[in-house]
């Protein structure tokens, strides 16, 4: 996806890669939430089996209308519960791979809607 930076600000994801996203000249390459305007950094997810409640309110914390969760390099749902977490507030989810997230967060993004992309990406190994 090609980055777009509309003069509010809006961001957007120039690339998505298997360990890494570039947002602009940024490159992010731990877990991470994106909203239209902001970027929460060192979101503590780095594949699906660490989602929890904590990590969900961080989420929703950002006042989404949908959520795009973005698995890592393919699509991998959470459990029944952690869905539960997002509908009981009213929040769409959508599982995806980041690829994907990427590529639709960029669409909604550019309609102005309220979407969070959830990124998903492994932890990098310690030496």
């Amino acid at each position: 996806a090609l980055l777009r930076q509309d003069p509010e600000g809006t961001l957007f994801v120039r690339r998505c890669e298997a360990a890494r996203v570039v947002l602009g000249d940024r490159e992010l390459s731990r877990s991470f939430l994106l909203a239209i305007d902001r970027v929460v950094e060192d979101w503590p997810v780095p594949a699906i089996e660490a989602l929890d409640a904590a990590a969900v309110e961080a989420v929703l914390a950002l006042q989404p209308e949908v959520v795009l969760l973005g698995t890592g390099s393919r699509q991998r749902f959470p459990g029944a519960a952690i869905l539960a977490l997002f509908l009981t507030r009213g929040v769409g989810v959508e599982v995806m791979d980041n690829a994907a997230a990427a590529r639709t967060f960029n669409v909604l993004a550019a309609e102005g809607r309220r979407a969070v992309a959830a990124f998903m990406l492994p932890a990098a190994p310690t030496p």
